[in-house]
């Protein structure tokens, strides 16, 4: 079937193919909920996703010719009304403007969002959670996701002034786990983390002067890891309104990157609300 469903791309500038041209200089995130997916593993992730009927599905698929023997199970995944496109690698490399040397694209699209509220309702009575407030770093973004994959968080919640996770490479970075890992992106920070708080969580607010060791925060069915962007952290506001939390280390350094603190603190809260 693979084969009968192929669709060779000979010209840079097809028509078919225009929303995979220039990707370097341009992002598709934030147009009508388009995004590029790179990447083998992403790429399965969509299927997957298409597949279930989830929040996410396939529009088309550019791939690298010598690569469709090997990604056909995957290709064979994707609705028969998805079109498969390939192309010879100069082709390729003249269509995405740069040489692409995994040979794998995808333009995805997410369904629908709907409001934080009702997602906040859906959450069960044992749930963990990592909020964002202001994180504008793109490798930040996907491995807050993949972190949060890891150490099985129920959702990743961030507020309306971070950056998009559907940009091409916070979902590369985060290795496909903004496909599997529910999220919104609404309300300012205040307002989200007042929301849990209603709903029952116990909030933590990572900072490197934290009131609280990691190590002593108490159990609790309900709890929200809050993380803030690189070099100011998080506001004062939200500091003052709930709970903080330090990870203890050596002198001498002022603190952790946001990527592997969030790490760390997800390990350590996971263990507590019997995740890990």
């Amino acid at each position: 079937m693979t084969s009968e469903r192929l669709i060779e791309i000979t010209r840079p500038d097809d028509p078919r193919i225009a929303e995979f041209r220039d990707i370097r200089e341009r992002d598709l995130t934030g147009r009508e909920s388009r995004f590029i997916a790179e990447g083998t593993v992403v790429l399965r992730l969509l299927a997957g996703a298409h597949e279930a009927g989830g929040d996410f599905v396939a529009e088309k698929v550019l791939l690298l010719k010598n690569r469709v023997a090997g990604l056909a199970d995957i290709i064979d995944s994707f609705a028969a009304d998805v079109p498969i496109y390939a192309a010879e690698a100069e082709v390729l490399d003249g269509i995405v403007g740069f040489h692409l040397h995994r040979g794998v694209l995808a333009l995805g699209r997410r369904t629908e969002e709907g409001g934080m509220n009702a997602f906040l309702d859906q959450l069960a009575e044992q749930a963990l959670v990592l909020v964002g407030c202001g994180i504008s770093n793109h490798d930040n973004m996907g491995s807050m996701f993949r972190n949060a994959a890891a150490f099985g968080a129920d959702a990743v919640l961030l507020d309306e002034s971070c950056c998009d996770p559907l940009y091409r490479k916070a979902l590369r970075v985060s290795v496909g786990s903004i496909l599997t890992v529910p999220y919104r992106r609404q309300l300012s920070g205040v307002e989200l983390l007042a929301a849990l708080a209603e709903r029952g969580f116990a909030i933590w607010s990572l900072s490197p002067r934290g009131a609280v060791d990691l190590r002593d925060i108490p159990t609790s069915e309900r709890m929200a890891l809050v993380v803030g962007t690189e070099g100011d952290g998080l506001p004062p506001s939200i500091l003052a309104a709930f709970s903080s939390v330090r990870i203890p280390q050596a002198p001498g350094l002022d603190s952790l990157n946001v990527a592997t603190a969030s790490g760390i603190a997800l390990f350590e809260m996971a263990a507590r609300n019997g995740r890990i």
